[in-house]
């Protein structure tokens, strides 16, 4: 497949956590990944350190491993999960997107082990209990070339979601794939397929005036 026909608002707009719609039988070229890996590196990084390291898993023992480890960590996550907050629980309309979303959810974990290709973005060091200021330049130095994969994914058809439960067993993780623990920490495991249709549309979201504060909150 081809570049979408979408603009670049389009493309920030319409790049949604993709997870009922990810086909699970269709190979992803591992030229693709690639490709969009490479556009991902281009993305900013504090100090210009680049420090960030991409794990692509496609076979099949691997896959299975990682799932099981994502599908005990949702059930983790799951079962210590708080009530929606009453702002949110009294609001019809956003109390059915979010248990759309858990449903979905659901359904990532059941089959995350069937996805064609999982990315398991990384960086090097480890920031266990460092200070906010820290763990923010960290941070910040993988997750927007994570995005920038993102969008560079839905441009050419592909559909993902950043996930993290599995960071719960991140060593065992590490494991399955090689990863050396002590020194190199895991950002999240992304799932990487086709979607079943590109009509992706943008989300409904809050007025922007309900969380815009200008000169002081």
């Amino acid at each position: 497949m081809g570049m979408l026909d979408l603009t670049p608002d389009q493309v920030l707009t319409t790049t949604r956590s993709v997870r009922k719609r990810l086909d699970l039988t269709r190979p992803v070229e591992p030229e693709l990944i690639r490709e969009c890996l490479e556009i991902a590196m281009q993305a900013p990084s504090g100090g210009n350190l680049q420090t960030w390291h991409f794990v692509v898993v496609t076979d099949d023992a691997r896959r299975k491993a990682l799932g099981d480890i994502y599908r005990r960590g949702w059930d983790l996550y799951v079962a210590h999960l708080p009530p929606l907050p009453a702002r949110l629980a009294t609001d019809a309309e956003r109390a059915a997107t979010q248990s759309r979303v858990r449903t979905s959810a659901d359904y990532l974990a059941e089959h995350m082990y069937e996805v064609p290709a999982l990315l398991i973005p990384c960086a090097w060091g480890r920031v266990d209990g460092q200070p906010a200021a820290v763990q923010a330049g960290y941070w910040g130095s993988v997750y927007p070339a994570v995005w920038s994969f993102m969008l560079a994914a839905r441009a050419r058809g592909l559909g993902t979601a950043l996930t993290s439960v599995h960071l719960q067993f991140e060593r065992e993780a590490a494991a399955v794939v090689g990863i050396p623990y002590e020194r190199v920490t895991q950002a999240g495991l992304i799932p990487v397929a086709y979607t079943l249709g590109t009509d992706f549309s943008p989300a409904p979201r809050a007025p922007l005036d309900t969380v815009l504060h200008w000169d002081q909150w």
